[in-house]
């Protein structure tokens, strides 16, 4: 029951607009993350909060804790956007 909540939650997140906010924001405060090489930051494109944290799941659940109903972008500092997701709460 609680997954099909989410599906209805976020269907109409749409993708693009997180990525290419996300990628905004991101592109003004990295030289600030550069020595954090390897670390995922979750960034909430809402309020523009990012969340450090070793891995993944660690970032998205620090930012989730914060704003439980929103999408986050996720970035691993020092990579390509190859790497780089939305992440919608689970």
């Amino acid at each position: 029951m609680a997954q099909r909540k989410n599906i209805d939650l976020y269907q109409d997140v749409n993708i693009q607009h997180v990525a290419f906010e996300g990628n905004k924001i991101y592109e003004n405060i990295k030289s600030r993350y550069a020595k954090d090489k390897g670390k995922f930051l979750a960034i909430d494109i809402e309020s523009g909060d990012v969340f450090l944290n070793e891995s993944n799941s660690e970032a998205v659940l620090d930012a989730q804790n914060k704003y439980p109903d929103h999408v986050f972008y996720v970035v691993k500092i020092g990579y390509s956007a190859v790497e780089t997701m939305a992440s919608m709460p689970s």
